[in-house]
């Protein structure tokens, strides 16, 4: 969904407003996340491009398609998710209850469930960030409740942890040939990161 061949300008591409809840499981493990992901006017013009009749906004069942598309491609960037315990990171499975959605504005929302492979015990801390390595996607947490817990123990907590904002010098590095100079595997998005960490007892 969030490839190069979206508009662009200048880094980043696309903007995304993130809402993020944490799923327990049995035995008060995490289990797996779920995603909503509202896409910034441009992007969201881009991807409904063509659907929808008569003026109004495309249906989920016209969606439904690209919602598919879109999920399968966010692999390749390991859904622009990580969870960690300490130095140790985990793996995700198949993405699942996935769906786009167009309001009357036509601003799309992909919503999905991304499981852990394996259930994860968060008696240690368990910290989760949704961010894009190379910064081409912008993911902000909503301002209210951006990051919720379900089903979580009692006693848990949750903990979210705003990036500090870019120094002057920082912003106007910004440009192209910045982002084209950069190293493959550079972590460079992770600076404006947004960290949750869950610890239960």
């Amino acid at each position: 969904m969030v490839s190069s061949s979206a508009p662009a300008s200048a880094h980043p591409h696309v903007w995304v407003t993130a809402r993020e809840q944490i799923l327990f499981g049995p035995g008060g493990k995490i289990v797996g996340f779920r995603h909503v992901w509202t896409f910034d006017e441009m992007y969201s013009a881009f991807a409904t491009q063509g659907l929808g009749k008569n003026g109004r906004p495309p249906t989920r069942e016209e969606l439904a398609p690209l919602a598919k598309t879109n999920v399968e491609s966010l692999k390749d960037f390991e859904y622009f998710t990580v969870a960690k315990t300490g130095p140790a990171y985990h793996k995700f499975g198949p993405p699942k209850d996935y769906e786009l959605t167009a309001d009357a504005k036509k601003i799309v929302t992909l919503s999905f469930t991304l499981p852990l492979k394996e259930p994860v015990s968060a008696k240690k801390p368990f910290v989760f960030m949704v961010y894009d390595p190379t910064y081409f996607v912008d993911f902000e947490l909503a301002k209210d409740n951006p990051v919720t817990m379900k089903d979580a123990p009692s006693g848990c907590s949750l903990t979210t942890m705003r990036p500090d904002p870019l120094t002057e010098t920082d912003t106007k590095k910004l440009n192209e040939s910045f982002f084209s100079g950069l190293s493959p595997g550079t972590d460079f998005g992770v600076k404006l990161a947004t960290r949750s960490i869950v610890a239960c007892p």
